[in-house]
């Protein structure tokens, strides 16, 4: 399976540095374009089906995706949404604590199970298709350490999903990834 991972575009809340976890967001003008951009450079791709979070800023991402890949079967899933940050959702990053974890935010463990979950599953319908995930960067750097095979805890160690990237990663089995490409923003620029 082929499967390219990317991230929403620009929110509002991204801009003012404030964690939006769960809550919907909503995409900047930048946000929009760096969507149309991402979907202009997967264009040429041949995308069987495309999963994408739930939460706004992600399906919005997607919905622009999709105008240059109509045919392509779309569905919003709560599987790839942000990591929900409790307490500390809404906040801003600047202001928040983070010795201090809120007791209702999910863990990196919880996280990491649930796209590992998510995963095997799409693994199992579509083993010689290419699958699209848009998510956001918490959820993503949590798939990225199910693929290299590293704890939850190193979640932190990940680098950072710019909005609107793209990750590509062949899977052979449940067990063995290759990664093709990580992180590139070259369509953006």
């Amino acid at each position: 399976m082929k499967l390219i991972l990317t991230r929403h575009g620009e929110t509002v809340d991204n801009v003012k540095g404030i964690l939006q976890g769960h809550n919907p967001g909503e995409l900047t003008e930048k946000g929009i374009e760096q969507a149309k951009k991402l979907a202009l450079k997967l264009k040429e791709e041949k995308i069987d089906v495309i999963y994408s979070s739930d939460l706004k800023r992600a399906a919005d991402t997607a919905k622009e995706i999709l105008k240059l890949q109509p045919n392509t079967p779309i569905f919003f899933v709560k599987e790839l949404r942000e990591g929900n940050c409790g307490g500390f959702t809404g906040k801003k990053e600047s202001e928040i604590d983070w010795g201090k974890k809120p007791n209702d935010a999910e863990s990196m463990g919880n996280m990491q199970q649930r796209i590992n979950s998510f995963l095997t599953s799409i693994y199992e319908k579509y083993k010689d298709k290419t699958v699209l995930f848009v998510g956001h960067n918490g959820i993503n750097k949590s798939l990225v350490t199910v693929i290299d095979h590293l704890p939850a805890n190193d979640l932190p160690k990940i680098i950072h999903m710019a909005q609107a990237s793209i990750s590509i990663f062949d899977i052979e089995d449940e067990k063995k990834y290759k990664t093709q490409l990580l992180n590139s923003i070259d369509h953006l620029e």
